[in-house]
């Protein structure tokens, strides 16, 4: 029973392609997720998923695939987000809400002037069991190249991450490791805008590693499991929303949810035997 229980959705070629690029986008997000909660900028995936409706009028109006033209302006957003930090009057943060509600409204101001909004209902909300064969190339293609430059440039990151003077006391730019940094959350927000819509973003870049963070202190520690629990989640949100009919980003989320639920009462029975 349980075998064909896991087996049954696998026969739909909708719930395959569905699951490969949830699994992808989990692996992404997942390893990011420790390096934006280390880092302070949980707002960071929000905004941007914001940010990118501009350009995913824009590529609608011009005819080209939707998630090239989210790229551009997502690239261009944390270009612009970078650019404003630099300055010493301005915090990340307050970069971030400038930046996001312009471009959120700028993307409002056109949606209504092309009449696009029923078009576009499915990138601001999900639709991870819609996604194309075309999809799921771009988006393998972003999650590998994210996963492979976060392995390749792990130590950098970690240096910058938590202590900017030692950086530049052995020769690193933090500015450009920043960059570098904000253009891989750019693009792993895309591709997870795509499938889990703008409103799930921010839990899957931010709740893995929060949760993660409840259970050890070591960052390689708290990369890996948060990666677990972004693979699982999206296991398990498929699975329940297909025998359950529920829509499939906000039980990823919510089973998300729970796990950072679980972990945070685990540390606070643990805190208590301690004492």
């Amino acid at each position: 029973m349980m075998a064909q229980w896991i087996i049954e959705p696998l026969q739909y070629v909708f719930f395959l392609k569905g699951l490969g690029a949830g699994l992808l986008v989990a692996a992404a997000c997942g390893v990011l997720s420790g390096f934006i909660v280390w880092r302070g900028m949980a707002f960071i995936g929000d905004a941007l998923a914001h940010a990118i409706l501009p350009g995913i009028v824009i590529a609608l109006m011009l005819g080209i695939h939707m998630l090239i033209g989210a790229l551009v302006a997502a690239i261009i957003s944390v270009l612009a987000i970078g650019t404003l930090t630099g300055h010493k009057r301005f915090k990340e943060d307050t970069s971030i809400g400038v930046i996001f509600a312009g471009a959120f409204a700028l993307g409002i101001l056109l949606m209504n002037r092309v009449g696009t909004f029923q078009d576009l209902s499915h990138i601001l909300f999900g639709n991870i069991l819609g996604v194309s064969s075309f999809d799921i190339i771009l988006i393998a293609f972003v999650a590998l190249l994210v996963i492979l430059l976060v392995i390749i440039f792990f130590k950098e990151l970690l240096v910058t991450s938590f202590d900017t003077t030692h950086a530049l006391a052995i020769g690193l730019s933090p500015l450009v490791i920043h960059y570098g940094f904000l253009i891989l959350v750019a693009s792993t927000t895309v591709i997870a805008t795509q499938t889990v819509g703008v409103v799930m973003v921010l839990a899957l870049l931010v709740t893995p590693a929060a949760t993660a963070s409840l259970l050890t202190k070591e960052l390689w520690k708290i990369i890996v499991l948060s990666t677990v629990f972004a693979l699982i989640s999206i296991i398990t949100g498929f699975y329940t929303s297909y025998y359950f009919d529920a829509p499939s980003g906000a039980t990823i989320v919510l089973v998300l949810t729970a796990f950072f639920l679980a972990a945070f009462s685990y540390s606070k029975i643990k805190q208590r035997l301690i004492r």
